[in-house]
């Protein structure tokens, strides 16, 4: 594409906690960003929704937000592109562009009996390779798969026609732009776990087994791509601009830390905590690792390796609000060194269940060790400890499968702004965590993505610098020190499996 004579590109971060928008120059420097914290629903125990509507209005208001901020107008935006929220699902009518019904959200169970249902299929085996990772409860086929059998206006919309499915990326170009067709990148299209990604193609035996029509789903296209327009707002103006990237926001994040060799890796602390590890255009079969695409930006598709947490952000809210161990999240870390050590409390929050590599979602969430001595202090800091905990487990998962050996792990998001969370991730991993001074980089990759597609960069080796300084922790924790608290994470773990729903 011709490169525009304006001056700016937009980044959008659609998260399942939020959503931001920054404004980046051609320098690769960020001159506005905005913010909107996003509601999550719980309408029945084990249920987790999103009003796709209040999703919409985040993003608007924090792309005004950003444009203001940065002090220009929309229409000196040169393209704008989008890193979403995954599995998280959003169906709506194609006539009127309305939704159907709400989100539903990765964090939700309901599917639990479709899933252990669905062990007994006769393909059953070939879903992890297909589709590279195995679709649990918080896959979006599930949720499709409940969709077919218990709501009405989804069912008609499938009969008629009129039935639309995507992620956020995509339900707001529809709800708040013009999509030059029902798209998404091929990330995102694998996320809907109806994808079998070797064979470029969504599973026609995969979607006949759950009901869901293929005409409903979006097309596959590269990362850079032309998916539409997006109206953006600012203080008196208004303009259409071209959405030339979309990604997965796990992705973006992994692109934004610049982890472009095979071993870079990344964690983004949000909701979850994700671990992401790039490999190259090479995709190796795995029993407990997520394979994903990367990102396609030329004639070959790029992988890696995925694994997360089930909850992090979604921790510390519960942490705040129900059990009022704190009144502000800026008070997680000082409150947490305020002790010299957990004084024996171990908390593992599998609130909805442990991933990798455990995979185990009957596990619940579970705090050992309690005295009498012990104090929120504990609590909180036996917390930020299972963070290290669980990326450790990753980590050695992923040495011991691909013979990959991460000997730095770059953070950002949520938790990460916290030093004192990044010091005891880095004692208890034994490696250097090593944090950028701005750390939303998956909106920071979506602005950079949008860039490439219209042309201000020729390449990845000419994109900008990454901006401002980086704060590197050490781990100062011993090696026997390090085994004894992981050894006392692991018999903690095997307490809190397989509790009873």
């Amino acid at each position: 594409m011709k490169t525009s004579s304006k001056s700016y590109l937009l980044g959008i971060d659609q998260g399942s906690s939020g959503s931001r928008a920054l404004v980046m120059n051609r320098n690769g420097d960020v001159c506005g960003y905005g913010y909107r914290a996003l509601t999550r629903l719980y309408p029945q125990t084990g249920w987790a929704e999103q009003d796709p509507t209040a999703v919409v209005e985040g993003v608007t208001e924090a792309v005004m937000e950003a444009i203001v901020q940065a002090g220009c107008g929309p229409d000196d935006l040169i393209a704008c592109g989008i890193a979403g929220q995954r599995n998280t699902d959003f169906v709506w009518d194609a006539r009127t562009n309305r939704p159907l019904a709400n989100a539903i959200t990765w964090q939700d169970l309901r599917t639990m009996p479709i899933v252990t249902e669905l062990e007994a299929w006769s393909l059953a085996d070939q879903r992890r390779r297909r589709l590279g990772y195995f679709p649990g409860p918080y896959s979006s086929s599930m949720h499709l798969a409940w969709r077919m059998r218990h709501d009405p206006a989804v069912i008609d919309a499938a009969r008629t026609g009129d039935l639309r499915i995507g992620f956020s990326a995509a339900w707001l170009l529809a709800s708040a732009g013009k999509p030059t067709s029902h798209a998404m990148d091929y990330n995102l299209i694998q996320q809907l776990g109806l994808y079998d990604f070797r064979a470029e193609r969504y599973w026609d035996e995969w979607l006949d087994r759950l009901n869901i029509a293929g005409e409903a789903l979006p097309e596959a296209q590269p990362t850079l791509h032309n998916f539409g327009t997006l109206h953006c707002t600012g203080l008196d103006t208004s303009a259409d601009v071209p959405v030339l990237a979309m990604i997965g926001n796990e992705q973006a994040a992994l692109f934004g830390h610049r982890c472009h060799t095979p071993g870079a890796a990344e964690c983004s602390h949000g909701t979850a905590s994700f671990v992401d590890v790039f490999l190259g255009d090479t995709a190796p079969d795995q029993d407990k690792l997520n394979v994903y695409f990367a990102w396609h930006l030329g004639d070959r598709p790029t992988y890696c390796l995925e694994a997360d947490t089930t909850v992090t952000g979604a921790a510390l809210r519960w942490m705040k609000e129900e059990a009022r161990l704190f009144d502000a999240y800026e008070e997680v870390g000082p409150l947490a060194t305020s002790v010299p050590d957990s004084g024996g409390v171990v908390f593992v929050p599998a609130f909805t269940g442990l991933n990798v590599p455990y995979n185990d979602p009957l596990a619940r969430g579970t705090i050992l060790g309690l005295t009498l001595g012990s104090s929120r202090a504990h609590i909180v800091r036996a917390f930020l400890e299972s963070l290290g905990y669980q990326m450790r487990s990753i980590l050695q998962t992923i040495e011991a499968e691909t013979g990959l050996c991460v000997e730095q792990l770059n953070v950002g998001g949520g938790i990460a702004a916290s030093d004192e969370a990044c010091q005891i991730q880095a004692n208890l991993l034994g490696i250097p965590v090593v944090r950028p001074a701005f750390t939303e980089q998956a909106a920071q990759a979506a602005a950079l993505l949008a860039g490439l597609g219209a042309g201000v960069w020729s390449s990845l080796d000419a994109l900008p610098p990454m901006p401002g300084t980086f704060d590197t922790f050490d781990p100062t924790l011993s090696l026997d020190e390090r085994e004894a608290g992981y050894a006392q994470w692991e018999r903690a773990v095997e307490r809190s499996r397989q509790w009873s729903l």
